[in-house]
């Protein structure tokens, strides 16, 4: 796969976790608290590219459970070699305004491929 483009978004941002599937892989299922290698772009609601492992030319592996709740919760269920889109409100990505983090407040999609799950 290539890196995606992620549109930006029309409407009112969700209140809750959007999970979509864009490809369905046919691989290994990612279990809760599993770790996972992915490649993945965030985007704010708005368009604007915050981060991509696609950027830095490599994929990246980690423990589920350290990451933001909405990789937590969404990532769950994803099959190596799918391709899913998470739309993260600000209480499942960086938490609400003030709290510390540049992207704290703002309603975040990620697109994600899932190359592994261990």
């Amino acid at each position: 796969m290539s890196k995606p483009e992620i549109e930006p978004q029309l409407g009112p941002e969700p209140t809750e976790l959007v999970i979509e599937d864009l490809v369905v892989g046919d691989g290994a299922e990612a279990l809760p608290g599993s770790n996972v290698e992915v490649h993945y772009v965030g985007v704010t609601f708005e368009g604007e590219e915050f981060d991509s492992s696609w950027g830095r030319g490599q994929s990246i592996e980690f423990p589920l459970n350290g990451l933001v709740r909405g990789w937590q919760e969404g990532i769950p269920g994803m099959k190596v070699g799918g391709r899913r889109q998470l739309i993260c409100p600000p209480a499942w990505a960086y938490g609400p305004a003030g709290s510390g983090h540049f992207l704290s407040g703002k309603t975040l999609i990620f697109v994600i491929d899932l190359l592994a799950t261990r």
